[in-house]
């Protein structure tokens, strides 16, 4: 019975460094062909980020951008569907083998911003935003995203006899948030069924960041913070700025609400936990020096990183604005206007792909700290696993802290790290098809 059971217990070691072995060999095969397929078609997703980058469109309106998208993937044989919240584009590539579906995301919308990069491909567009005349430019990456995103969907189409499953492209409008009066984004997106027929399993998707050339970053659980949007409306009584007793200053109140709400991060919650941002933006109230007015006007963003403080935290804004106003006999009038929740990495999910990640990127795979903006891509994870990671974008030898943010008229993509972005997006969906 003993000589049976070591016998079996050999055969099992066997199988085990058999399976281990094979796999091993497999990705080695996968990696080799992503890296070569990725070579060939480099200076193609160059040229499509520049293309893109010089006719940047806002949210919503991204019908050029929409139309290079699915021109590319119909000569690729996808099912293509279009016009999916308002502009978006989706396509579905069918491996060799039966199999899951993945899902893989990219945005496609530009920036109200007048860009200020010195390249020959540089935005000149100008368009009308919120009734003001704007510029319009790719100051997030979302040139980059489209790109890329682009490029993976030829290098898994070259592979697609060998994929165990199917692919679901995702070309997103207006991540930034759709025009006043407009739904859109990966809201309107799943709304309009993106996630369905098929039902992707997972989604993965990729954004650029002020970081060296070669770093993908990652973090399991809450990575960007849940985005909230808040208008303060106090209401007090005018009168002569001589004789402020005969009215009621709604000024002073506002000022007040201003560093009571500083009070909320920094003495009512835990600080060991996550952090939390509360940042008022604009006050306007008033016309005149002598004049105390009728009414302020104060509008504001607030940022979590945890679904239960985001809760806690809108309650307080609108208690301490209320409680601040009543307390000097004038009213507050609170709105909040949500926009996204925390983007927030399935960790088991995470930990399965992180030896994919590190295939692709080396050393300069690195866990990164909780960042406070914000991205829609929570919404899809809201509804399946998702995995959300970063490209880092700088000139080689600049730092993260000398390098223009994004959403900022510099900010500047170093191109030779788009073959990157297309490797590691590729190899997360070989990898997990065949596990």
């Amino acid at each position: 019975m003993r000589q049976i059971t070591i016998r079996n217990e050999y055969k099992a070691l066997l199988l085990c460094f058999f399976f281990l072995n094979a796999t091993q060999a497999l990705a080695a095969d996968s990696d080799k062909l992503i890296a070569t397929y990725t070579k060939e078609l480099s200076k193609k997703v160059v040229a499509w980020r520049r293309d893109i980058h010089q006719h940047p469109e806002l949210g919503n309106r991204e019908t050029r951008t929409a139309k290079l998208v699915s021109e590319h993937l119909r000569s690729l044989g996808m099912e293509v569907q279009t016009e999916v919240a308002h502009t978006g584009v989706v396509g579905l590539l069918k491996g060799g083998k039966a199999g899951p579906v993945v899902a893989l995301r990219a945005d496609m919308d530009a920036l109200p911003v007048t860009e200020r990069v010195d390249i020959p491909f540089a935005s000149k567009v100008r368009t009308s935003y919120n009734g003001k005349e704007v510029g319009v430019m790719h100051a997030c990456g979302h040139d980059v995203h489209t790109a890329v995103l682009m490029g993976v969907a030829e290098v898994l189409h070259a592979m697609r006899d060998e994929l165990q499953g199917s692919v679901k492209f995702i070309f997103q409008p207006a991540e930034e948030g759709p025009p006043a009066g407009e739904e859109g984004g990966a809201k309107l997106m799943i709304k309009e069924g993106v996630l369905a027929k098929p039902r992707p399993e997972v989604i993965f998707g990729l954004h650029t960041f002020p970081a060296p050339p070669g770093v993908i970053g990652y973090r399991k659980g809450g990575t960007l913070a849940a985005a909230d949007s808040f208008k303060i409306t106090v209401t007090g009584a005018q009168t002569h700025g001589a004789r402020p007793w005969a009215g009621n200053d709604p000024i002073v109140v506002a000022s007040q609400i201003v560093m009571g709400l500083q009070m909320i991060p920094s003495r009512q919650l835990d600080s060991t936990l996550v952090p939390t941002i509360i940042s008022i933006g604009s006050i306007h109230g008033g016309l005149r020096s002598n004049i105390i007015p009728d009414t302020v006007e104060m509008e504001g963003t607030i940022r979590t990183l945890d679904t239960t403080v985001r809760e806690d935290v809108l309650q307080r804004i609108h208690t301490t604005a209320t409680n601040i106003a009543a307390s000097a006999g004038a009213k507050a009038q609170v709105n909040i206007l949500p926009y996204a929740p925390v983007t927030y990495n399935d960790p088991e999910l995470t930990e399965r792909m992180l030896p994919s990640l590190r295939r692709v990127a080396g050393k300069g795979l690195t866990e990164v700290r909780p960042l406070t903006p914000s991205e829609d891509f929570s919404f899809y994870q809201e509804k399946i696993p998702g995995l959300y990671f970063f490209l880092g974008v700088n000139k080689e030898g600049v730092g993260p802290e000398e390098a223009a943010s994004n959403h900022s008229p510099l900010f500047y993509v170093n191109e030779d790290v788009l073959p990157l972005g297309v490797k590691a997006l590729s190899t997360l969906v070989v990898d997990y098809l065949k596990q």
